[in-house]
């Protein structure tokens, strides 16, 4: 992952954080539903790995939600 975009991946991953726990799911339980382990939702969740557009997209497929929900970045 490229330096300058890190606080981006940030961003991403404290909106995924925050409509996961939306919807009551730990962890484990989104990990499951997109098919990853939960040690790699948790390095998505906290900027500690990039990400593919598609594990994005099954992310959002299983929470329900558009995309551009995840790119909202509040500052």
């Amino acid at each position: 992952m490229q330096t300058q975009q890190k606080e981006k991946y940030r961003h991403l991953g404290l909106n995924i954080s925050y409509y996961r726990k939306e919807k009551g799911l730990s962890q484990s339980q989104l990990a499951e539903l997109v098919n990853i382990s939960r040690t790699h939702m948790s390095r998505i969740e906290t900027a500690d790995c990039a990400v593919s557009l598609d594990v994005v997209f099954d992310i959002c497929d299983a929470l329900c939600i558009k995309p551009t929900k995840l790119f909202d970045f509040r500052d």
